[in-house]
């Protein structure tokens, strides 16, 4: 493997990748092509998402896999599921899209995650973890014709649902392929010659002969059959970690090294053949390929274009930061606070908490689930957790939230990071529906702030409350408020009011909008209140609207069931109620593009709404 001490910024010469368009294109090379190959599809990755920007260690650890995936299997009759959807990036190269890779994340360009819409050679949409084997087992279980591949992250194993799948995948026995990429390096020790004998053997066609002509005796001596399934999956244990996946049901192989393309070839293309369900180890390096990337794995899993201009208020803080120095914080004087996160520790801002509180800090790893049940536990015994979660990855703890925390009343506060549109990672990623599906719940107390100092305020009153809170805040800066809050908290349910006029217009700002809404408040000559909580509403302000106002509200969510409809239900049986619009995220996905463009694009910019403010008021004066 060709190694690189920093990214190129130079377009690199790549013979043989510029005779690769598809998969039946890679099949026309000589096997022993394939290492040259992948030096050059490594050096094309490094230089293309340097120059876009994007998701850059996870693709540089499977280099190799790709290459032989696509160079033996038949995509895409064959299906070849990613998990997760980070590791993409080379095997969009090899089906099709080179020549538009730059275009990454970008409006209008290639999609940050597999997206079947995309291309015929993406079989299943990703952009949670833990969803391949699931998906590949239901592709399989019904199709003896074709092949299929779950690659899943190690970091996505730790997921619930991936062990249902395995469960079930060892039941009904499809003939599917599952590969384990382990870039976990603490076990690389594994990757050894004793692990990879025993490997080749049990992947060998000789191997399964024996294996099969085994069977067919011994299932006629019932016990003997069992014992020998005993020793067999034993003398696994010993050189192998697989046995969890033997008992499972699934024929364990492994740990290979992921990188070492000509054992990766033998040992998959004996696999393909075999009948039931296969589970292949190997083990990988993120960022594989350039130094510094393999030296901080968690620093290059995603970069900036190399060169990209400095962008005016790169510096200031983002959310996440606030969150981070405000938890800080509290660590300090609460003592019974403990933080909670799913595997989102540099993201969420609990990196200082960690090393602060090591023995307060919770990294359950990608198990949203759990993580809320975990935090309920705590309230249980008379603990402050606060869990820090982003707002997308909350959707997969529903259940809990309700359940465990919300119907027992526990005293659970929710930082909820990436709440609205996102930018380029796109729909997959953006929090749009928080508001939605927390607002139907009792007990919840649910708090949008407009912008820094407000955040560490709301955040405050959410830890102070004795039941289940949330505080939801966007991806990225804001609009640069100086944080002036310390430890004061304000009323749960009541607004602020930023500019009151005459007339009878009012817009209400549901959370980070803020800065649209104050200009729309100048155009109009309007009224303007920050209304802080979704739930519990501040029904003192909505009683003192009369049917001669005109109501607009505002959020960076989903409309449909969002803060506006909590509005409207609050007048509907009201006599004498103002006439309402609300303006927020419309009922479509919207697709990847940067953070201001994702907004124009669903209606919020300050001219798109001007616009459409001007229109509702013309109806409303007929």
């Amino acid at each position: 493997m060709k190694t690189f001490k920093e990214i190129p910024t130079s377009k690199p010469i790549t013979k043989l990748l510029d005779s690769v368009s598809y998969p039946s294109d890679l099949k026309k090379l000589n096997k022993h092509e394939l290492a040259s190959l992948a030096d050059e599809l490594r050096e094309f990755l490094l230089y293309s998402v340097g120059q876009s920007g994007g998701h850059l260690g996870a693709g540089l650890g499977v280099i190799e896999l790709t290459i032989v995936l696509h160079y033996i299997f038949n995509a895409p009759e064959d299906k070849i599921i990613w998990d997760v959807g980070h590791q993409a990036y080379p095997h969009k190269i090899l089906t099709g899209r080179k020549d538009q890779i730059e275009t990454i994340r970008k409006k209008g360009g290639l999609a940050p995650f597999p997206a079947i819409q995309e291309s015929e050679y993406d079989a299943f949409g990703v952009g949670h973890s833990s969803t391949s084997i699931g998906a590949a087992l239901g592709m399989a279980a019904l199709d003896n014709t074709n092949k299929t591949v779950a690659v899943i992250g190690d970091g996505a194993m730790t997921a619930g649902m991936a062990f249902e799948a395995l469960s079930h995948a060892g039941h009904i026995k499809p003939n599917m392929l599952i590969i384990l990429n382990d870039n976990d390096m603490s076990i690389s020790e594994n990757v050894g010659g004793l692990s990879n004998y025993f490997s080749r053997i049990w992947a060998s066609k000789t191997y399964k002969g024996i294996r099969k002509g085994g069977k067919s005796f011994l299932s006629k001596l019932p016990q003997a059959h069992h014992i020998a399934r005993k020793v067999e999956t034993q003398m696994k244990a010993m050189v192998s970690p697989g046995s969890i996946f033997e008992e499972l049901g699934l024929n364990y192989i492994g740990p290979i090294d992921g990188h070492n393309i000509n054992e990766l070839h033998d040992v998959i293309s004996n696999l393909k053949d075999f009948e039931g369900p296969q589970f292949l180890h190997i083990i990988t390096k993120k960022g594989a390929g350039l130094e510094i990337a393999e030296e901080d794995r968690i620093g290059f899993h995603a970069i900036s274009k190399v060169k990209a201009p400095t962008n005016k208020g790169s510096n200031q803080p983002k959310y996440q930061d606030i969150f981070s120095d405000w938890i800080v914080k509290q660590g300090h004087s609460e003592k019974d606070l403990v933080a909670i996160t799913p595997a989102m520790r540099e993201g969420s801002g609990l990196v200082e908490f960690s090393r602060t509180f090591p023995e307060r800090y919770f990294d359950v790893a990608i198990a949203e689930q759990h993580a809320v049940t975990f935090a309920a536990g705590l309230a249980c015994q008379g603990k402050k957790p606060v869990v820090a979660i982003y707002s997308t990855f909350l959707q997969r703890a529903y259940d809990q939230l309700i359940h465990d925390v919300a119907l027992q009343n526990l005293d659970v506060t929710f930082a909820i990071d990436r709440a609205g549109l996102v930018g380029e990672d796109g729909p997959t990623h953006s929090g749009n529906y928080d508001l939605v599906y927390m607002r139907c719940v009792p007990n919840m107390v649910i708090a949008a702030p407009a912008d820094e100092n407000e955040t560490v305020l709301l955040l405050n009153t959410a830890l102070k409350h004795e039941g289940p809170a949330a505080v939801r805040y966007p991806r990225g800066s804001g609009p640069n408020v100086e944080v002036t809050a310390t430890s004061e908290d304000v009323p749960i349910g009541k607004s602020r009011t930023i500019k009151e006029e005459k007339n009878h217009i009012a817009i209400l700002n549901f959370g980070s909008l803020l800065h649209i809404a104050e200009e729309l408040a100048e155009k109009f000559n309007a009224s303007l209140f920050d209304m802080r909580f979704v739930k519990p509403l501040d029904t003192d302000l909505l009683s003192s609207f009369n049917k001669d106002y005109q109501i607009i509200t505002l959020e960076d969510g989903a409309v449909a069931g969002g803060a506006g409809s909590a509005v409207m239900e609050y007048y509907q049986d009201l006599k004498d109620s103002p006439k309402i619009k609300s303006f927020g995220i419309p009922d479509v996905f919207i697709e990847h593009a940067s953070r201001d463009e994702m907004i124009d694009m669903a209606g919020l910019s300050s001219a798109k709404l001007k616009k459409s403010i001007e229109d509702w008021l013309k109806t409303q004066s007929k």
